[in-house]
């Protein structure tokens, strides 16, 4: 059952935003909530059409209908995770390959929120029944760290450094092949492909801007180890860019091998395949404002050990 409320707004309250007047009067309710239920169709104001954005005007009636808490269904899995950093407002872990962060319609074995469920003491409700705590998410085989939202507060203030760009990522990829100078920015926008829907591409008619930038840290064989750092954060990012670059990850299968691939003698570059059963991409460094205080937190993840394997047991 529901818990309708109604508010009327006052002279005061003119020129307030509608997300930001229930905000302050729904305690625990965060705006992310708030989007979610006019979209639904359970916040309603006098004859206006709605969005989160709608400024109020004196005199508006505003009906607000709460849906009862709905339970996960999703069960805790018991399975070993490093956890950087906790406090009762997020947790910092460090995800394995191999493991989805949440449930998909592609994917039916054990997430990332399966193995939180067991692991913290509390996760945020504001992704959604399949997606508690989750603020951001990693590829299924790449690995490294991640922040998780533990209450609704922390979710939204995380969720909004995220949007505007406030949080630093970095990632360290084994890539094919040596891209020309010691350092670099790809400016590409980036949406789903044409024709190939699993893959984003800058060939992409709905394209969004997208900037990725990347510097040389050692050569290994015919791959090269980069420190990659994200300016936005569209889906399979670093994995498409590094590819329309000419130099695809090593082990990418969706965006790995070709005939586009710089600097790299086939037979090698097969050598280098052979040894990688996964993307190696890895999540090195995340820094962002703590939502408690504000005061800015860093954390760091140690490479995982196959990133250098797939170059050092090729035999080049």
């Amino acid at each position: 059952m529901s818990d309708t409320r109604h508010y009327l707004v006052e002279p005061e309250g003119e020129g307030t935003r509608l997300d930001v007047f229930l905000t302050a009067r729904l305690d625990g309710t965060t705006r992310s909530q708030l989007r979610h239920w006019i979209d639904a169709g359970r916040v309603r104001v006098t004859d206006r059409d709605l969005k989160a954005g709608l400024v109020l005007r004196a005199g508006d009636e505003i009906t607000v209908d709460i849906p009862e808490a709905v339970p996960s269904d999703l069960s805790p899995f018991d399975a070993p995770l490093s956890v950087v950093h906790q406090d009762a407002d997020l947790a910092v872990i460090v995800k394995p390959a191999g493991l989805a962060v949440h449930p998909s319609p592609g994917w039916s074995g054990p997430t990332l929120v399966n193995v939180l469920l067991a692991r913290l003491d509390g996760l945020s409700g504001v992704g959604g029944v399949e997606r508690p705590g989750i603020v951001h998410r990693l590829d299924k085989d790449t690995t490294g760290l991640m922040v998780v939202a533990k209450t609704d507060r922390a979710h939204e203030a995380l969720r909004r450094q995220f949007h505007d760009r406030e949080v630093e990522k970095i990632y360290v990829a084994l890539v094919l092949g040596r891209p020309a100078g010691n350092d670099g920015t790809i400016d590409a926008p980036l949406g789903r492909h044409p024709t190939d829907r699993k893959r984003m591409s800058a060939a992409s008619t709905r394209a969004r801007s997208a900037r990725t930038h990347w510097r040389r840290i050692e050569e290994i064989g015919p791959a090269t180890l980069l420190e990659v750092r994200l300016e936005t954060g569209r889906t399979h990012q670093i994995r498409a860019h590094l590819s329309e670059m000419g130099h695809p990850i090593v082990g990418d299968d969706l965006y790995g091998f070709g005939p586009r691939v710089r600097g790299v003698m086939a037979p090698q570059a097969r050598r280098v395949l052979a040894g990688a059963t996964r993307p190696m991409l890895h999540s090195a460094r995340l820094a962002f404002a703590h939502p408690a205080d504000g005061r800015r937190v860093s954390f760091e993840a140690p490479w995982p050990a196959d990133l250098l394997a797939p170059s050092t047991s090729s035999g080049v």
